[in-house]
C-alpha cells in the first residue's frame, strides 16, 4: 500500500554488535504479521542478514533496510552492523533516519552503545534506548540505567521499570500513566505495582516528570508546585525533549522472547517524529518534505550483484516518484531512468508504482548514480553528503593467480560502488595497489565477497615503504666512458661534485674553456637523473643532492650524448658511494583523539613505535595527541589503536618529511633490498 509521510518512520537500529538489533527487528516483523516464524542470528535465516557473509561470519556487515507495516503505519527499520569496521554503514543510516532506537545490553552499557550515544547527540537525531536481553544471567535495568545516566546525563529518562522474578521479567510498570503489566505471552494483562519496586517506581517517575517539564515553562511550574503531570502533559514534554534529543526515554526487554517489543513500536509511533514538513538544506537550496513540493532523493546506499546489476537506496525527500519517470543526478549532472522501482525488505524486492516523500524505496540500474548522489526534478538541488570515517587499515592487494587482474581490481571497485568507506588506489612510488578500509574486519570481508561475488581471489599484505636515499657529505668524482670497436668509438669524460641540498635535486653547471661542448651538458644532466631513480645503497629514490660539472674532456669524433650520459652514470655510482649514502624513510603527522583513561598506553604505544609527541590537546571526549610517526610503523595501527582504548580511539594521518633512518634499521633494509 501507498504510504504517507506522517504514516512513515525511518528509524536506525545502532549499538554494540551482539546486542540483539537484528533480533529486535525479527520480533518486530513477527509481532505484526509481516513473517511467520521469527529467524535466528545464529540459524542464518534473519530477514536483514541476509548477505553469504553474514550468515557464515553470524553478525550484520552491512546496513539493510527493513520495513515493518502494521495498521496503516510503517516503520522503515535501518539495521545497521554493530562492528566499529562497519561505522560508515551507521552514519549513511543516520543521514536517513528520523530517528534512532540504539539498543544495550542489560549486563552494562559498552564502547558501541557509548558511541552510539555520542553519534546520536552530535547529529541530534531523537533517540530511545531499548536495554536488550532482560532475561540474561547478570541483567540488571537498575545498573545498566545508571552507566547510561553517566554517559549521558540527566537526559536518560526510563518510561518504564519491569518486573523480574529472578533473572525473568514477567512485567513491567508504564511509568507515564502508572500502571502494571503482566506479560501472558504476546499480550499484556494488567496488575498491580509489586509493593517491592513501588518506591523506585515512584522515583523513577519523579524523575521522568522533571525530564519532560524541563522542555515546558507551564510543565515545569507545575513540577515546582509539587503538582503531579498528567500522562498527556508527561507526553507533550517528552516529545519536546526527544525532537531536540536532549531527552532519551529507555525501555527494556527481550527481543527474542518478545517482551517489551510491542511497547517500543508504540514509543517509535509515539515519539519519533517523522519527516513530514521537514526541511532538508541542500548546498545550493532547500527542499521541504511534502508532496507538493518537485521530487528530491539521497542515496544512502548502493548494492551491485553480478547477475541482476546495481540496485540504489534512497529517501525521498521530497515531491512524489513514479515509476518509469526521468530524473536527474545532481553530482553528475546527468539524466536517469527510473525503469524499475521498489521497496525492499532485506533482500526482497517489491516493486510499486509510486513513492512518497518520507519513505525509502530503491531504483535499479541507475547507471550514473552512487552512494551519497542527490536524485531531483524541478529546480536542482544537491544534499551534502556526510563525513565518513578516515581509512585507517591501508594494504597492498595482489591477485592470488596471475592473470586474475582484471577480476580482481574491477570486483574490488564495484566493492568499493557499495561501500564509500573502502578506497582502492595506486601508490605511484611503489606501483601498488592499496586497499583501505576501516580494519581488518572490514578488509576481510571485502575480500569475501570479491570472491563470493565476483570469483576473484586476492591477498593482502604489508605494502612496500617508499624509502629514499640520500649522501651526508661532498665529493668529487670522475666519470670516464671509453670504448673502442674498430670504426667510430665511444667516449666520455667528465668531473662531477656531489653535494647534500636541501632541494630534491639541483643541477650546476661550471664548466670552463669548452672542457664538455655545451650540446654534451644536457647529456650529463640526463645521465644523472636516470641514474637518481635508484640509488647506490639500497636501490631507492636520491634526493636531496646537487650535482655540480666542472670539468672533464672529450674526443672530436667518438664523443655522443650517449658516452657523456654513460660518463655521469660512472661519476653517480663512484661519488655517491664514497658520500656517505643514507636511508631516508617517510614520517607522518599523526593525530589521536582517545579518552583521558586510555592516554598512557597510547603515548607508551608511539614511543614503541619510534614516535614523538608533538602536543596534547584537550578536546571532548579526551585529548587529541599530536605525534609523528615512520610510516614503516603504522600499518596495523588501527587495529593496534582499537585493542589499546577498547575501541574508543581513532586516528588520521598525513605524510609530513622524509628523515634519516637508524643506522641499524637502514642496515637491516638494505640487505633485504640487496637480497631481492
Amino acid at each position: 500500500m501507498d504510504y504517507h509521510a506522517s504514516c512513515v518512520r525511518n528509524v536506525a537500529f545502532i549499538g554494540h554488535g551482539g546486542n540483539g538489533k537484528t533480533s529486535l527487528t525479527e520480533a518486530l516483523l513477527f509481532l505484526n504479521g509481516n513473517i511467520s516464524k521469527a529467524g535466528r542470528t545464529e540459524n542464518g535465516d534473519t530477514v536483514s542478514d541476509f548477505d553469504a557473509e553474514e550468515i557464515k561470519r553470524k553478525i550484520s556487515v552491512s546496513l539493510s533496510v527493513v520495513p515493518v507495516e502494521a495498521d496503516g503505519f510503517k516503520i522503515n527499520i535501518l539495521d545497521c552492523p554493530g562492528y566499529f569496521d562497519f561505522e560508515g554503514s551507521v552514519i549513511n543510516a543516520l543521514e536517513v533516519a528520523d530517528g534512532a532506537v540504539i539498543v544495550a545490553a542489560a549486563s552494562g552499557i559498552d564502547v558501541g552503545c557509548e558511541k552510539a550515544l555520542a553519534l546520536t547527540r552530535l547529529k541530534k537525531k531523537p533517540r530511545i534506548v531499548f536495554i536488550n536481553q532482560m532475561d540474561k544471567e547478570h541483567a540488571s535495568f537498575d545498573n545498566t540505567l545508571a552507566e547510561l545516566r553517566q554517559a549521558c546525563g540527566s537526559g536518560i529518562v526510563p518510561i518504564l521499570y519491569p518486573i523480574m522474578n529472578g533473572n525473568t521479567m514477567t512485567g513491567f510498570v508504564d511509568l507515564v500513566d502508572l500502571t502494571a503489566y503482566t506479560f501472558d505471552g504476546e499480550k499484556r494483562i494488567k496488575c498491580e505495582i509489586p509493593k517491592d519496586i513501588e518506591e523506585t517506581v515512584h522515583t523513577q517517575r519523579s524523575s521522568l516528570m522533571e525530564t519532560a517539564a524541563e522542555n515546558d515553562e507551564e510543565l515545569m511550574e507545575k513540577v515546582i508546585m509539587g503538582e503531579e503531570l498528567e500522562p498527556d502533559e508527561i507526553i507533550k514534554g517528552l516529545k519536546l525533549g526527544i525532537a531536540d534529543s536532549s531527552a532519551v526515554p529507555v525501555l527494556c526487554g527481550s527481543a527474542i522472547d518478545f517482551k517489551g517489543v510491542r511497547l517500543l513500536q508504540e514509543t517509535v509511533k509515539r515519539f519519533i517524529p517523522s519527516s513530514e514538513g521537514k526541511v532538508f538544506e541542500g548546498v545550493d537550496g532547500i527542499r521541504e518534505c511534502t508532496e507538493n513540493a518537485p521530487f528530491s532523493a539521497y542515496v544512502f546506499k548502493t548494492v551491485c550483484d553480478p547477475f541482476a546489476g546495481k540496485l540504489s537506496l534512497f529517501q525521498v525527500r521530497s515531491g512524489v516518484l513514479d515509476a518509469d519517470s526521468t530524473v536527474n543526478n545532481a553530482n553528475e549532472s546527468k539524466q536517469e531512468k527510473i525503469s524499475g522501482l521498489f521497496v525492499v525488505r532485506g533482500k526482497t524486492q517489491t516493486p510499486v508504482k509510486t513513492l512518497y516523500a518520507g519513505d525509502i524505496g530503491a531504483a535499479a540500474r541507475l547507471q550514473y548514480t552512487l552512494t551519497g548522489h542527490t536524485l531531483y526534478s524541478g529546480e536542482k538541488i544537491e544534499y551534502v553528503q556526510p563525513e565518513m570515517p578516515w581509512p585507517g587499515m591501508r594494504l597492498a592487494v595482489t591477485p592470488k593467480k596471475q592473470g586474475d587482474e582484471d577480476k580482481v581490481f574491477s570486483g574490488l571497485r564495484r566493492l568499493i560502488e557499495e561501500d564509500n568507506t573502502l578506497k582502492l588506489e595506486k601508490n605511484s612510488e611503489t606501483n601498488e595497489m592499496l586497499l583501505m578500509g576501516l580494519g581488518d574486519m572490514h578488509l576481510d570481508v571485502t575480500l569475501a565477497k570479491l570472491k563470493e561475488k565476483y570469483n576473484g581471489e586476492a591477498v593482502l599484505k604489508v605494502p612496500s615503504v617508499p624509502y629514499r636515499e640520500t649522501i651526508k657529505k661532498s665529493v668529487k668524482a670522475q666519470g670516464k666512458y671509453k670504448k673502442q670497436s674498430g670504426g667510430h668509438g665511444q667516449y666520455g669524460d667528465c668531473w662531477i661534485e656531489f653535494n647534500p641540498s636541501d632541494k630534491e635535486f639541483e643541477f650546476v653547471d661550471k664548466v670552463v674553456g669548452g672542457a664538455v661542448p655545451r650540446s654534451y651538458i644536457p647529456a650529463v644532466e640526463k645521465g644523472l637523473l636516470d641514474c637518481m631513480k635508484k640509488g647506490v645503497l639500497a636501490g631507492f629514490p636520491v634526493t636531496g643532492i646537487s650535482c655540480t660539472l666542472y670539468d672533464g674532456s672529450y674526443h672530436p669524433v667518438d664523443s655522443s650524448e650517449m658516452a657523456f650520459k654513460a660518463a655521469a652514470s660512472i661519476a653517480y655510482k663512484t661519488g655517491c658511494a664514497g658520500a656517505n649514502p643514507v636511508l631516508l624513510e617517510p614520517i607522518y603527522s599523526v593525530e589521536v583523539t582517545v579518552p583521558d583513561e586510555f592516554m598512557g598506553d597510547v603515548i607508551g604505544d608511539i614511543n614503541k613505535r619510534r614516535g614523538r609527541i608533538l602536543g596534547m590537546t584537550p578536546v571532548a571526549g579526551g585529548q587529541r595527541i599530536d605525534g609523528e610517526v615512520p610510516l614503516a610503523e603504522m600499518f596495523y595501527y588501527a587495529t593496534d589503536l582499537r585493542s589499546l582504548t577498547q575501541g574508543r580511539g581513532k586516528y588520521t594521518m598525513e605524510f609530513a618529511r622524509y628523515e634519516e633512518m637508524p643506522a641499524n634499521l637502514a642496515q637491516k633494509v638494505a640487505a633485504e633490498n640487496s637480497a631481492e
